[in-house]
């Protein structure tokens, strides 16, 4: 089965509000969407992100798949890798390359009549899921309500919210917050904080003292993921679970992460690691190293191939990541009792592009 071509589009989406971490702030969500086509059937896939990835896609890559096996994915995706080699390997190539991969695979099992998670292997039925929001732009209100809400009305029985306020410039605030998130919560929920790279490793280890009062129990970039020395630094000097990898753009680098001991747990984002082809071999590289992986955002296209890795934690259900998905596609999962489970009555990832709905906010090329 031949692939003939790839219909590429780009949509970008406004948050409801201005939204803000650790370390950024953002008003909008970007979705390149690729659609390969191939024995009258369409997949489908995509990356969030500038769309100058789609320019990658249809300058770069389309080429280069199209006139291919369908079946062969893992040849296209090797095939992509040579290509950008002048573009370069990380950021935007590589989140066009997982744009194609993931529209590839769902292709694939499209063109098998198979739900992906089939096709990939099955090793549990459902992925655990942890509730991620909690921006630091919200109100102390607002905050509470959303992971409250997770916890005790959806039974997402984790959840994760932003510290390191204005580049940890505030950590007052940042531990009155997590003190107020807990008090909402309850004493049984898993509660998680994410500061993005904005404190110093000291600064960090003094805080991981107060969020641990409060029963933090995961630590998510507490200095930036470029600094491992600092990761292994903070990871050996307290007690919370030390997460990083959600830039992880290319095997070498969850490679050096994990070999240098600066992390508990690996983080692995489908939409910017070149797709599914490597976040199979990412999670292989973290079982090598004894590690846990946990699938960063884009949870529409981690549910699954998150059922078939042995060594996964949960995956992050990010609030932005589920409104956008549900304005542009059908068949957008929810999670139940805290557990996303793969809709196996329907081919592929199960998605559709709603275009009468998605039209809107598609952009020029």
């Amino acid at each position: 089965m031949i692939i003939e071509r790839l219909d590429v589009s780009t949509y970008t989406v406004p948050t409801e509000a201005p939204e803000c971490d650790g370390t950024l702030r953002w008003d909008q969500t970007t979705v390149v969407v690729v659609e390969p086509v191939a024995g009258g059937v369409r997949g489908l896939g995509f990356t969030y992100g500038s769309r100058a990835s789609a320019t990658v896609v249809t300058d770069v890559l389309s080429d280069v798949v199209a006139g291919r096996d369908a079946f062969d994915v893992t040849g296209c995706w090797t095939a992509m890798v040579d290509a950008i080699r002048n573009v370069g390997r990380a950021g935007v190539a590589s989140m066009a390359i997982a744009a194609v991969d993931t529209s590839l695979w769902d292709l694939k099992a499209r063109l098998l009549d198979l739900p992906l998670a089939r096709v990939l292997g099955m090793t549990r039925p459902a992925v655990p899921v942890y509730g991620s929001g909690g921006f630091t732009s919200m109100t102390e209100g607002d905050l509470t309500d959303q992971l409250g809400r997770w916890v005790h009305h959806d039974n997402i029985g984790r959840v994760k919210m932003k510290v390191g306020t204005d580049w940890g410039r505030a950590p007052d605030q940042d531990v009155r917050r997590v003190a107020a998130v807990r008090a909402a919560i309850g004493d049984d929920a898993d509660l998680m904080v994410d500061a993005n790279g904005a404190y110093t490793a000291k600064q960090a280890v003094r805080l991981a003292r107060s969020f641990a009062s409060e029963g933090v129990s995961w630590f998510e970039e507490p200095v930036s993921s470029d600094d491992l020395a600092g990761l292994r630094t903070v990871r050996e000097l307290v007690d919370l679970d030390v997460a990083a990898g959600e830039y992880g753009y290319d095997l070498a680098y969850f490679e050096r992460m994990a070999g240098a001991g600066s992390v508990d747990v690996l983080q692995v984002d489908v939409s910017r690691c070149a797709g599914i082809t490597e976040l199979l071999r990412a999670a292989a590289v973290a079982a090598a190293h004894g590690l846990d992986v946990s699938g960063h955002c884009a949870q529409s296209l981690h549910a699954h191939p998150a059922c078939a890795i042995p060594n996964l934690r949960h995956l992050e259900y990010f609030a932005d990541h589920a409104r956008v998905d549900r304005v542009l596609f059908d068949g957008v999962l929810d999670p139940g009792g805290g557990m996303l489970e793969p809709d196996l009555s329907r081919p592929g990832m199960g998605l559709e592009l709603k275009q009468l709905d998605a039209e809107p906010y598609r952009r020029a090329p």
